[in-house]
């Protein structure tokens, strides 16, 4: 039977808005991650047979599909063809999925999966105001009494739901810049970042927005957008970033015809969809699918990346599934490095299997919720033959 592998994954660093990447268009940026992805695998562009590309803004410089764009920006041979996909933030994470899918049905034998958001030359919700009207039809509303579907809402619901307070998303928020600026300081993001080149000639080699003097009081000090009495900041929510990620995913077959050394299988994708107005506990229904289609248990699970969109997010899916909280996002996640839409699929995948490989983890699990109510999960499983659980 086919499978499907990885077999490298790489990312940008995480650029803050209006930062360091801020000044390189996202098409560039996209074929810098390709070309990097490409370097450490070393396999010749002219293998592939398919680049399928996350990004959400499909406005300006994003639109036009980014994928092919990217592949002819990298020099790649114009034979290699590109697509691009929007499942919001789920949008590289559901690349892997259909680059997966792909190379297992023999629709292709080499594809590479990834995804880029340039947060700073697109502003978020470009897309939603590119044209006349609006993306919620009045079909749609009345189906939902007229309520405003907002993110921001969504996340304080969890916040109450599950009685997650103020000074515990704060908490939270500050141990994931603790924990990623560790990452940096023990270089653990070492391998998985490819340093990025700026218009001026200068070099981008780590992420920008940890911040390793934020504390409680300053954090606390924040204001509630969302609602006057609510618990949900930007402080404990995801920053506004760019970047972009990429995956090389094969066979083992090709794989070993290519001389390449796979690092992990896609064990289990799949895709779920929960409430849209509550809109980000799609995380804890797709958990519970990806286990039940693998045959595992939470406990087998070594490691998981579960996207901080917002700390109430975490926080909820913490409650419902019991998960250690050591196991969870162990290198910080979005609120301490950003979160550039449609790259932080294939980001948190990249960090996923660079952490199961260092520290000889079997399973590891990656979920993020997704507008609309959406959730991918996928088990990615260590193939070396010493990892343990």
């Amino acid at each position: 039977m086919r499978d499907a592998v990885i077999v490298e994954a790489v990312r940008s660093p995480i650029g803050r808005r209006a930062g360091a990447l801020g000044e390189i268009h996202p098409a560039d940026l996209s074929a810098a991650l390709l070309n990097a992805l490409s370097q450490r695998a070393g396999i010749d562009p002219a293998h592939v047979d398919d680049v399928i590309w996350g990004c959400v803004a499909q406005v300006g410089e994003q639109a036009g599909n980014i994928a092919r764009t990217a592949v002819l920006a990298a020099g790649w041979p114009e034979s290699v063809p590109g697509t691009t996909v929007d499942r919001q933030c789920g949008s590289s994470q559901q690349a892997i999925h259909f680059a997966a899918a792909a190379v297992i049905s023999g629709q292709c034998d080499v594809a590479v999966a990834g995804g880029v958001e340039s947060m700073s030359r697109i502003p978020m919700g470009s897309a939603r105001r590119a044209g006349p009207g609006v993306p919620s039809s009045g079909t749609l509303l009345r189906r939902y009494d007229g309520v405003e579907f907002s993110q921001g809402t969504g996340a304080e619901i969890l916040a109450r739901r599950y009685d997650l307070t103020r000074s515990w998303l704060d908490a939270y928020s500050l141990e994931s810049h603790q924990r990623a600026a560790a990452a940096v300081d023990q270089g653990r993001f070492a391998k998985e970042i490819a340093s990025i080149e700026t218009p001026d000639g200068s070099v981008v080699p780590l992420d920008e927005g940890i911040r390793r003097d934020s504390d409680m009081a300053k954090l606390g000090a924040l204001k509630t957008p969302f609602d006057a009495d609510g618990r949900v900041t930007a402080g404990n929510a995801s920053q506004i970033s760019d970047g972009a990620a990429a995956l090389l995913v094969t066979t083992s077959e090709r794989a070993r015809s290519l001389g390449l050394t796979p690092m992990a299988r896609v064990h289990t994708a799949t895709v779920v969809a929960d409430d849209p107005v509550t809109m980000l506990a799609g995380p804890i229904p797709a958990t519970a699918k990806a286990l039940r289609l693998a045959g595992l248990g939470l406990e087998e699970i070594g490691a998981f990346e579960v996207n901080e969109a917002f700390a109430s997010v975490v926080g909820a899916w913490l409650k419902e599934t019991g998960a250690r909280r050591e196991r969870v996002n162990p290198n910080g996640g979005a609120i301490a490095l950003g979160h550039p839409l449609g790259g932080s699929g294939a980001r948190l995948a990249t960090t996923l299997l660079h952490h199961l490989q260092a520290e000889g983890i079997r399973y590891g699990l990656q979920t993020m919720c997704e507008a609309g109510g959406m959730a991918n999960a996928t088990i990615f499983e260590n193939l070396d033959p010493r990892a343990q659980h």
